[in-house]
């Protein structure tokens, strides 16, 4: 099995063993997000052991380790992001699960159970066409605070939504048009999703247009842009000329 449809199927299977933990309903709310990543980290750290015994790994719900720094090959995985969402029973979060290959998201799957959808780089959606206005998509707990004045310079409208890679899907889907995160991410929080949005054939990078590099000793990420590409321009332009300020 090759590297993106291996992300695939653990993403897919990670999705299952998410949803099963929470019909049992024995736990609810944070709870019941703790519980669910730790059993769904339990199965994708053994999994990619079995499967890739040589690659180093970088997980959430892991202890870090030097180790993987001297690997060229690091499997990066989230096992659920957007464990808020997850414990109220909502669809907007995910399963990432990714591969870096010297510094650069590879390969990469993200499930979103709650819709039954998986989606990868092996085999990614076609291209979907643009909304009219555009769409930005905001965090629903913690907007980023320059996403008005970006929305008003591109002539977007905001859109709310749970988890980081149920935005970023929510663009390769079409049900918006711009992804634009400040504020505090970590590896984890986007490789899945840079992996399937470049492989679908939209724009990823930093707010300031740099690539993203993964599987570094600091895992912060502490910005990150996925939009269509005929929007990139306006975008990285509005960006430049914002006030620097976080969100999420």
């Amino acid at each position: 099995m090759d590297d993106g449809a291996l992300a695939a199927a653990l993403a897919e299977a990670g999705g299952r063993i998410a949803l099963e933990v929470r019909a049992a309903g024995l736990l609810a709310g944070k709870a019941l997000g703790d519980a669910g990543d730790k059993v769904v980290n339990a199965f994708l750290v053994r999994a990619l052991a079995a499967q890739r015994p040589d690659d180093g790994l970088l997980s959430e719900e892991s202890r870090d380790t030097p180790e993987r720094l001297s690997k060229s090959r690091v499997w990066i995985v989230d096992p659920i992001d957007g464990t808020r969402e997850y414990g109220e029973a909502r669809p907007d979060w995910a399963i990432h699960v990714a591969l870096a290959i010297e510094g650069k998201a590879t390969a990469g799957a993200v499930a979103l159970p709650g819709l039954g959808l998986v989606l990868s780089s092996a085999d990614p959606p076609p291209l979907p066409p643009p909304n009219h206005p555009p769409r930005l998509l905001v965090s629903r707990t913690r907007p980023a605070p320059e996403a008005p004045a970006l929305a008003r310079a591109i002539g977007a409208e905001l859109l709310e939504m749970g988890s980081a890679g149920a935005k970023a899907m929510a663009v390769v889907r079409g049900e918006a048009d711009v992804y634009f995160h400040t504020g505090g991410q970590h590896e984890w929080d986007n490789c899945a999703p840079v992996a399937v949005a470049q492989a679908a054939g939209f724009h990823v990078s930093r707010a300031d247009g740099s690539p993203l590099v993964y599987n570094q000793a600091d895992t912060l990420l502490p910005d990150l842009l996925i939009c269509r590409r005929e929007l990139a321009g306006a975008v990285l332009a509005a960006i430049a000329e914002a006030p620097a300020s976080g969100g999420r």
